[in-house]
């Protein structure tokens, strides 16, 4: 072990480390296991290995509870991406993350670069992407700051996706005057790879060469990490040197670079520089093999001039990757990365040691053990409060009417088309888009080369979150695996991005307690297991939390996409509603909307139930026997009859009667279904125990309720089309 050339005082390593987001005991252990004080190059890389961003220390002990197992499964959580099998050889890489802090201060390059820091994690691991998602959340849309920043954050997504050719296909929008100083940006992407090679992040081979490659590095980003790992107050929009630029061009050549040194045999791991950049990757490459890594700062690639070693390593400069290649592979590589017009350098090796040891301009900047950047990384038990049970809503009177609520409803921020945000994205480059945004409850996309499909949704309801966690984190997976079910695909795994506030609070930690107490409980049940995700914490502005927020990206197979069902409801088709209706209205958007409360508790999820009733759903349509398929969720039932009228621009007639609750509660586990013979699918219905209940006909201009008159689909459709323009003209 080596002392570093310059060393901070004593005074200005205790001022830096609180600046930098380490609490008084975490620098003293830092002392500790150097046995003396830092530099300011190893207070950095400390500071960033140890913020919330990357070392999980609020979450590490409870994400152990999510089940990561089952036969398809190849890679669980650990590395970039999770990994399931899905037949013919093939694999389906796929993770989702935040970019929220960056978001907030900087919209459009804090979106764009979360969707670029994202498909380096899957095409890191050798996949092609094959598709985006998003799952974005904002405040109240009649402020003006909410405006501008949906305007950026869309413009970024759709900028940066359409660039470097992948498409964006799916998501999800909520607004609520919770994210009013805290919007919510979760990218995902999907990719495909041969199940066989799979690149991971574990490095070998002590003497191997590391190599910097992609664009260079400059000044952008610098404590991005430590920043997403702490509240928000007023002054947060001067942190915007601690959002990175990105550049999807140059994405896209990586990508094509990254892939085609992937086709031979010369790397050994390979690493994204993400969150803390040529830190987390250098530490975490070397740290998993249980090696040492030497660099040489002096042959990294840089933008700007005079750039220190603490700059260096903790940039977020984008578009870069860490690799680790066999030896005399390293002309193979330059050449490759040159053809592509990046940069390329060898600027370390791996060592024995078992540290980390920098060196810039003839000085000894760093030199730290690995092993505790991560072994003893702090892990908090943090004390925990449950959310109490809402008390139930009582009797509640329909203020309004049926067709006067639904038209209100399907105009309301929450439930609006998005068609203003899909259509800035393109959905459709790649030409594997076989279900895009509307068109289904999950996207579909072909396999490049192959009949089978994949289904893909991100899901939440954070106000079910709010009332019942536990429930909240149930409901979440149950939906993604229905809205993937409604499809004809199976579910197969998830990735999740767990967004809550300050979990130094015992109420928001009790938040982030019971919503994976819920997910873990729902994944088993489902045989849904959790393969890769994020957690996002410290979602706070000026003391306010967000929503709790645990989202979900589910991930499902169809072997032939041409079986794969949308919501769109044909002409003469018998509309049959699967599962059971109680009429839950507590926490409903009929009763936020109509009654203008938020209370009561949400619907209750049986689980049991929602596996029988998916798995016949499922059955039926690989059958041929379903013509639409549409989950009931937000909105309830009248909802989602709604929305396939409005896909399929066609009426129907619904002869069943019923009140408010039965028409706008939100009970779990039920599907709306078009079929040609209703009586046919009521027998086997009940033959498999799964209620089932035949509510009219499609067909006509209008949706008649019979005790309750008409509405044309045109009336609705231009409610349900107009909101979004609306609060968005003049931008």
């Amino acid at each position: 072990m080596a002392t570093p050339d310059r060393l901070l005082s004593a005074a200005e390593a205790e001022r830096l480390a609180a600046e930098f987001g380490l609490k008084p005991e975490e620098y003293e252990r830092v002392l500790a296991i150097l046995g003396r004080l830092p530099s300011l190059t190893e207070l950095g890389i400390f500071s960033a290995m140890w913020s919330e961003h990357c070392s999980y220390k609020s979450s590490r002990i409870w994400l152990r509870e999510l089940p990561t197992e089952a036969p398809w499964v190849i890679q669980g959580p650990g590395e970039n991406a999770g990994v399931v099998a899905i037949g013919e050889g093939l694999a389906a890489v796929f993770k989702m993350e935040s970019h929220n802090h960056p978001s907030f201060i900087e919209p459009y390059h804090g979106a764009a670069t979360g969707v670029g820091g994202i498909l380096r994690d899957v095409f890191t691991m050798g996949a092609r992407p094959i598709a985006n998602l998003n799952a974005l959340r904002f405040g109240d849309p009649a402020l003006p700051r909410t405006r501008r920043i949906l305007d950026g954050v869309v413009r970024g997504i759709g900028d940066y996706g359409n660039c470097v050719g992948v498409p964006t296909v799916g998501g999800e929008v909520n607004f609520h005057p919770a994210y009013n100083g805290n919007p919510l940006v979760n990218a995902m992407t999907v990719g495909i790879a041969p199940a066989d090679r799979i690149f991971t992040a574990r490095a070998s081979g002590v003497g191997n060469p590391v190599v910097y490659v992609g664009s260079r590095t400059g000044r952008d980003g610098i404590h991005g990490a430590t920043m997403s790992s702490a509240e928000f107050d007023a002054a947060a929009e001067e942190k915007r040197p601690t959002v990175q630029i990105g550049d999807p061009f140059a994405e896209k050549l990586l990508l094509e670079a990254c892939l085609e040194l992937m086709a031979t045999d010369a790397i050994v791991a390979i690493q994204d520089m993400g969150a803390a950049g040529l830190t987390s990757s250098s530490v975490e490459m070397a740290g998993r093999g249980g090696l040492g890594i030497e660099l040489d700062l002096d042959a990294v690639p840089c933008r700007e001039e005079g750039m220190s070693a603490y700059e260096m390593m903790l940039s977020e400069s984008q578009e870069r990757m860490l690799m680790v290649l066999k030896p005399g592979r390293e002309a193979a590589a330059e050449a490759i990365f040159r053809k592509w017009e990046l940069e390329v350098a060898v600027i370390g090796r791996l060592t024995d040691t078992g540290r980390i040891v920098i060196r810039h301009r003839g000085r000894l900047e760093a030199d730290i053990p690995l092993a505790p950047l991560q072994s003893e990384a702090p892990l908090y038990r943090r004390p925990v409060e449950e959310t109490p049970p809402p008390a139930p809503v009582g009797p509640l009177a329909d203020p309004v009417g049926i067709i006067p609520a639904l038209r209100r409803l399907v105009a309301c921020p929450d439930l609006c088309s998005r068609r203003w945000i899909w259509d800035q994205y393109d959905a459709q480059v790649g030409g594997q888009t076989c279900r895009r945004p509307g068109q289904a409850d999950a996207a579909v996309v072909r396999v490049p080369g192959s009949r089978r499909a994949l289904a893909m949704t991100t899901d939440c309801t954070p106000r079910y979150c709010l009332a019942d966690p536990e429930t909240g984190g149930a409901q979440a997976v149950a939906e993604a695996w229905r809205n993937i079910t409604a499809t004809g695909a199976t579910p197969l795994a998830i990735t999740d991005n767990l967004n809550f506030g300050n979990p130094e609070k015992p109420r928001i930690m009790g938040q982030l307690v019971g919503a994976l107490r819920g997910m873990a409980r729902a994944c088993r049940a489902l045989d849904f297991p959790v393969v890769s995700g994020n957690v996002s914490l410290y979602n706070e502005t000026d003391g306010r939390p967000i929503l709790p927020t645990p989202a979900i990206g589910g991930v499902g197979v169809i072997e032939d996409a041409a079986k794969a069902v949308g919501i769109a409801l044909p002409p003469d088709c018998d509309i049959v509603l699967i599962g059971r209706t109680e009429g839950h209205l507590g926490q409903s958007l009929w009763l936020r909307e109509i009654l203008g409360q938020e209370a009561g508790p949400p619907p209750p999820v049986d689980l049991a139930a929602e596996r029988r009733h998916g798995d016949f759903v499922r059955a039926r349509i690989l059958a041929g026997e379903v013509a639409a398929c549409h989950d009931v969720s937000d909105g309830g039932v009248l909802v989602a009859l709604a929305e396939m009228c409005m896909a399929g621009g066609v009426g129907a007639r619904i002869t069943v009667e019923g009140d408010h609750a039965f028409w706008f509660g939100e009970d779990q586990g039920r599907y709306l279904l078009a079929v040609a013979d209703g009586a046919a699918l009521l027998a086997a219905a009940a033959a498999a125990g799964v209620p089932a209940m035949l509510l009219g006909r499609s067909g006509g201009a209008d949706l008649i309720l019979d005790r309750h008159g008409p509405i044309s689909v045109q009336e609705l459709s231009a409610a349900h089309e107009a909101t979004l323009p609306a609060m968005m003209e003049g931008l």
